[in-house]
This record gives C-alpha cells, structure tokens and sequence, in this order.
C-alpha cells in the first residue's frame, strides 16, 4: 500500500474537500469517536486505490491535504509514517477490494446508530418516513469478532454484495453505510442516525409503535432515492457554512 499527501493541482482534490467538509460536520453533530472511525472514498475503477483519513487524526481538524491515498495492492500496506490504522486498513480496504460497488464507505459508532446495533433485534422497522428510508436497504451483521482487522473486514464485505443494500448495522459495533459519492454516502449516514433516533426514543415511550405497510414503506423508500439532488444540496449547504465561518477543511 502506498500512502501519499494530494495537492490541489492533483487529481481528486474535489474528493478531498469533500471528504474534509463530511468529516468536519460529522464531528459537530458528535457522531464521531474520538480520533477513531474512518471514510473512504475510491479513485479508481476497482477500488483498490481509496482516500481516507489518516491515522489519529481528529475528524473536526482534517483538511483535504490531510487525507492519505491508499493501494490496497501494496504488500507494505501498513508500514511506513502515513500508514493507517490497521483496523481502518482492514474493513475500508476489505470493502473496496470486495465491493466494487461501494465507492464510498463511511463508518462511525453515532449513539443512535450503536444503541440500535446494540439490541437482540436490530431491525430498523419503518415507523417514519426516515426509517422508511431503508427498508429493505440494510443488512444486519450479527457476527462481530473483534476488531476490524483484515480477516473480520473481509467477513464484513461479504455482507454488501447485493448493491441494494446501503446499510450495514454492525451488531455490537456501530454502521457502515456505502454510496456512489461522498455527498451521497454523508447524507444516507446522517439519516440513518436521525431514524434511528427515532425508533430508539420511540421504544423509550412504551407505547406501541405505528408501523407503516410493507407496500407504503418500500413506495417512499423509492420516491426518496429518486428525489432530486437531495445530498448533493445538503452537502453543498454545509460546505457553504463552513466556508462562510472560514473553516480552512478545503485546504
């Protein structure tokens, strides 16, 4: 694996700056994990080369020029100071090399997204239009073996080979949500966290849940994944607050 810093007369450098403003917005909603949690994003057909988050750094200081370039190919993969960490090496690279397909990986231990990961049943039943959202679109891994090495991401891959499922709750673990691009990918994972906020506090009331029909469910499902434009505007909103507040996420 080869790691190097991009610049902005480098290719991917709107990736990077995209990457850089997920990252920073991540950190002000507190869905990260301390200087834990990776996103990736590949640069290449296969996806065997992806951009990710160095090693420890924390989310709320990455910059694009921060971001390393990783080679899932390279037999050095983890040597070297720019390294990642090996857990991130292990499940964004067992991903990428599996899953072609998931050109985006974003994975946090958000609190709603952990508790709901954290229960004997961890199915996200449609109750509002944001859990409707993925219905029929995730996939429970109830095998968690540890931390994600190279062996336990490898595993995990095998879970997202059908490219309709965007959501992997990682049982015991936190979510790993997949995507075309960042602004995609981010946005999916913000709504995870919100339906999952939802279903968590309303199981806290007791009362019984309103379950939408599997026909309705599956219907807004669809008109949501068809509607316009919807992450690319969000990210672009967030990235215009950042910008309008100085932040320097884009350098």
């Amino acid at each position: 694996m080869s790691v190097s810093k991009l610049h902005n007369t480098q290719p991917h450098w709107q990736e990077r700056v995209d990457l850089a403003a997920a990252f920073r917005w991540t950190a002000r909603l507190n869905m990260h994990e301390a200087v834990a949690n990776h996103f990736s994003m590949a640069i290449n057909g296969d996806g065997t080369r992806f951009l990710m988050n160095p090693n420890q750094m924390h989310f709320a200081r990455i910059r694009a020029s921060d971001l390393i370039e990783v080679d899932v190919n390279d037999a050095e993969a983890l040597s070297g100071p720019d390294a990642p960490d090996p857990t991130a090496w292990g499940l964004h690279g067992g991903v990428h090399r599996h899953c072609a397909h998931a050109r985006c990986v974003m994975h946090v231990h958000s609190i709603f997204a952990t508790v709901l990961a954290s229960l004997a049943d961890s199915h996200l039943p449609p109750i509002d239009q944001n859990c409707a959202t993925f219905f029929n679109r995730y996939v429970i891994d109830d095998g968690y073996g540890g931390l994600a090495f190279e062996e336990e991401g490898q595993r995990c891959a095998g879970l997202l080979t059908d490219p309709k499922v965007k959501v992997m709750i990682m049982g015991n673990h936190g979510v790993l949500i997949i995507g075309d691009t960042v602004a995609e990918t981010f946005n999916r994972m913000f709504y995870f966290e919100r339906a999952a906020e939802t279903y968590i506090r309303a199981l806290q009331t007791g009362q019984p849940l309103r379950v939408l029909s599997d026909d309705v469910a599956e219907k807004t499902a669809r008109e949501l994944e068809e509607y316009p434009e919807q992450d690319v505007r969000h990210l672009a909103e967030l990235k215009a607050i950042l910008d309008q507040e100085g932040a320097d996420y884009a350098t």
